[in-house]
């Protein structure tokens, strides 16, 4: 038995929801916040046997998208801010960060 635990963007949170849902993998969502950017994510939990883990990170990596985002920059932290001037920047977003751990017991009541 395995837990896969991906930490996906928000948006992509829907269509993986029903994505899993569809391939009969059950799975908890929690809601997160990104340190980088600060933007919410969804966080799901995804019990499973050994011998589905690779169909269920099939289907986490068709349906969560890495993309680019233009963000602009909150002010340095301790500085002045008369000099600073923020300029927008292209970033990555999207995507999946995934763990897999082993579960030594699962209960279901």
């Amino acid at each position: 038995m395995k837990l896969v635990i991906a930490v996906v963007q928000d948006k992509d949170s829907n269509r993986l929801s029903n994505a899993l849902i569809k391939a009969g993998f059950r799975a908890t969502k929690l809601a997160s916040t990104g340190g980088f950017l600060r933007a919410g994510n969804t966080t799901f939990l995804i019990g499973t046997e050994d011998d589905r883990v690779n169909e269920a990170l099939q289907v986490i990596k068709a349906n969560c998208k890495i993309r680019e985002q233009m963000v602009t920059p909150v002010s340095p932290m301790g500085g002045t801010t008369d000099s600073y001037i923020p300029f927008p920047v292209e970033v990555q977003v999207g995507g999946a960060a995934v763990f897999v751990l082993p579960v030594e017991r699962f209960e279901h009541f």
